[in-house]
């Protein structure tokens, strides 16, 4: 009776398996398939191989199990790497690694002495595949993400700030929105020349990118900030409009940053998005101190 139990419980991990392997195998292709720059078409046909393999392994234990790939999922990946880039899709695409390192462990007992040599070889592999993609491939936005998000988190903090305090000073919605524009492009300078000076201090990468990333995201960031202001006469409709486009993008490059850097995402964006929220009603109080006090407003 154990023994028939051990088995169907083994039956039915090779079936996830052989599934979940044949899945990557048939995504990790498609990527090479669209894949340009050689080094990493040569990185993703070696992995999608390697799925392949252990996809083989699993079957023998489910020879009957027939596997179906949804094109769906195919299309999705491929638009994930098109609009976010490789390392994030790969990245992603790893996030289960350890649930499935912690599955195929928990059978080893009932993988046959014949077979444990090759499981085991599979186990080291999938624990490996992170550090082998990312020692093949490495792309620019990656390098200087912490930039990016640097430049984005600041911009959202700051200019929605600068835009809560003109409430109490100005009556028009384009004023305070030209207020945040203006401020911005001042800002965006000095960001990027203290990227410049952080790059400097031991960065692999080059200063000068460095500096262009944080800027140019600190400039476009005040800009879309700004936008609702220009489009509406209620200064209330206003901020709100910016303040939830500006935590929206804090939550996209957040989550996008968890996913590369392996950092919890509930945890960075509470943080990010509770000191937008305390910068804004502080500078809203602000203002309207200001406006009250000297009889301010335009």
């Amino acid at each position: 009776m154990q023994q028939s139990l051990s088995r169907a419980g083994l039956a039915e991990v090779a079936a996830q398996a052989c599934k979940d392997e044949f899945t990557d195998y048939t995504v990790y292709s498609a990527l090479s398939r669209t894949e340009k720059n050689p080094r990493f078409k040569e990185a993703l046909n070696g992995l999608a191989q390697t799925e392949h393999a252990h996809y083989d392994f699993w079957s023998r234990y489910v020879p009957r199990q027939d596997v179906r790939v949804g094109r769906l999922k195919v299309y999705f990946v491929l638009m994930i790497r098109l609009i976010l880039g490789l390392t994030f899709t790969l990245k992603f695409l790893e996030r289960h690694e350890e649930a499935v390192i912690k599955q195929y462990s928990a059978v080893y007992s009932l993988i046959p002495e014949t077979d444990r040599a090759r499981f085991e070889q599979i186990i080291k592999q999938e624990q490996e595949h992170e550090n082998l993609l990312m020692s093949s491939i490495e792309e620019g936005r990656v390098k200087y993400m912490s930039f990016i998000v640097l430049g984005l988190a600041d911009a959202v903090v700051e200019v929605a700030a600068i835009h809560a305090g003109s409430l109490g000073v100005y009556d028009r919605t384009e004023l305070a929105g030209l207020a945040g524009v203006i401020a911005g492009m001042a800002a965006s300078i000095a960001m990027a020349s203290a990227a410049y000076a952080q790059a400097k201090q031991g960065f692999s990468g080059s200063a000068r990118w460095s500096a262009v990333y944080t800027g140019v995201t600190y400039m476009l960031t005040a800009t879309a900030l700004a936008v609702p202001y220009f489009l509406t006469r209620s200064m209330v409709i206003a901020l709100v409009s910016s303040l939830v486009a500006g935590v929206t993008m804090v939550a996209f490059i957040t989550y996008f940053d968890s996913v590369i850097s392996g950092r919890v995402f509930r945890r960075q964006f509470t943080e990010i998005t509770a000191i937008i929220l305390g910068a804004t009603v502080a500078l809203y109080l602000v203002g309207v101190v200001i406006g009250d006090f000297l009889g301010i407003s335009f």
